[in-house]
């Protein structure tokens, strides 16, 4: 018996909970567009029904944020339709609906970390799409939205790669942006947190971040620093970088729900980076 189906598995976090998921002895099934396309409700319900999981996991995604400014509609089927089909499906076998979504979601223009029970507003294409998908997702009977943002996982593009790479190809200095505020978060943490929120049969919103806050520009002074590199970041403003879907100025999440329900917060994100880049963390 399959007991969790993890839609996305190809990315960075579908990735991270279906290992961890095996790692845990757990039955697990991961699809992606090639074997699942999750647009399409006579696929989805057949795959659901066929399988008969205890959980699904949605962490399939249209994540490109400038793209979707563009193609809205394309945007909205995959983020925000197709998880009404999951939901669907997960009501007919029975299974819990896990919809991940994400800060994006909050209007960005906040002084203190964004709760559960704020009011949204998302001002770009993507954060709409992605609201639209916690609308479909309560329609499951059983259901868990977790929040998450600005995520790094092995096996994709992420943000340290990218300072990697910079720092690598002897980019001298480095130029990232210093007036967005938001929390850097590890695949493999949200992965095992969202293990033990379903074990715990957790419902309605949960925030799932490492700890600590920080800007692009602090995040990639880290990683520079743990990677022992002598090179120099700058900050520079999101004016000077204009992209076509606006940025959230500040989308720090509060996890004060999930600490309470795991005993404990994430781990700072300075200690999953250094794990992440196998480095020793020093505080």
């Amino acid at each position: 018996m399959v007991e969790l189906v993890v839609t996305g598995v190809y990315g960075q976090l579908g990735r991270a909970l279906a290992e961890a998921a095996s790692a845990q002895g757990r039955t697990v099934l991961g699809v992606d567009l090639d074997s699942l396309d999750i647009t399409d409700r006579a696929a989805v319900l057949g795959a659901v029904e066929s399988a008969r999981p205890r959980v699904v996991v949605n962490c399939a995604a249209f994540t490109a944020v400038d793209r979707c400014e563009q193609e809205e509609a394309l945007a909205t089927a995959v983020n925000g339709t197709a998880v009404g089909y999951l939901a669907e499906a997960c009501d007919r076998v029975g299974a819990l609906l896990v919809q991940i979504s994400t800060d994006y979601v909050f209007p960005g223009n906040g002084s203190r970390p964004y709760r559960e029970e704020d009011p949204v507003g998302p001002v770009s294409a993507y954060g709409r799409s992605k609201l639209a998908g916690e609308t479909a997702a309560r329609t499951a009977r059983r259901h868990l939205v977790v929040r998450t943002a600005w995520l790094c996982g092995r096996g994709g593009p992420n943000f340290v790669e990218a300072i990697r790479r910079q720092v690598e190809e002897g980019r001298n200095p480095v130029r990232v942006v210093a007036d967005q505020h938001g929390n850097p978060t590890f695949c493999d943490d949200v992965a095992g947190a969202i293990l033990r929120l379903v074990e715990g049969d957790a419902r309605g919103v949960i925030h799932a971040v490492n700890a600590g806050a920080t800007t692009w520009f602090g995040f990639a002074r880290e990683i520079v620093r743990q990677l022992g590199a002598e090179v120099e970041v700058l900050p520079v403003t999101t004016a000077e970088f204009p992209r076509p879907a606006p940025r959230p100025p500040y989308s720090v999440l509060d996890t004060g729900r999930l600490s309470a329900l795991l005993g404990r917060p994430l781990p700072p994100w300075q200690e999953s980076l250094a794990r992440y880049l196998g480095v020793p963390c020093e505080s």
